[in-house]
């Protein structure tokens, strides 16, 4: 494709880093958790986004959507939480058809008691190794990145409500 704009040999190693760099994260991420809380980072991202929800509940669609777990990933992953008796799963009284996962008084506990190892570990591995200037950087590119991301995807929904309403 003689269209293509490859990536010139500094934006090649910065990517090469980015991509080192996350999964180093990752896994540094998931050994703490597992380490000091048995439990897996999916369940910890899922614990946190339910308590800084109102009334610690959200339907598993929005959930779901928050973290972009696919239904069925997040499904198993809130039948394990429940197991725990950390999430409870209810129907909506007004729509029956709507789950909402809440997160119970004991899952909250294993998050309060997760959270400090887990942020110690952030910090060590992300904001620790950067002077405050750099953090600054930090945030201010990734803001412009996920910035666009936002644009794409209000984009491509767009285009695909347009498709949809051509093709009634």
């Amino acid at each position: 494709m003689s269209g293509t704009r490859w990536l010139d040999e500094d934006e090649q190693r910065i990517w090469r880093a980015y991509l080192r760099t996350s999964q180093l994260l990752q896994e540094a991420l998931e050994r703490q958790l597992q380490r000091d809380s048995g439990m897996p980072h999916a369940y910890y991202m899922i614990l946190v986004v339910l308590s800084e929800s109102p009334g610690r509940t959200m339907t598993m669609t929005e959930l779901s959507a928050m973290l972009q777990y696919s239904v069925s990933r997040l499904s198993h992953a809130v039948s394990r939480l429940e197991e725990k008796g950390w999430v409870r799963r209810v129907k909506r009284p007004e729509d029956r058809r709507t789950t909402v996962a809440e997160l119970t008084d004991e899952g909250f506990a294993a998050l309060a008691e997760a959270a400090p190892g887990h942020v110690e570990e952030v910090r060590q591995v992300l904001f620790d190794p950067l002077t405050p200037g750099q953090v600054r950087q930090f945030g201010e590119i990734l803001d412009t990145i996920l910035s666009a991301f936002e644009c794409r995807r209000a984009e491509e929904a767009e285009r695909f409500r347009a498709l949809d309403v051509t093709a009634q």
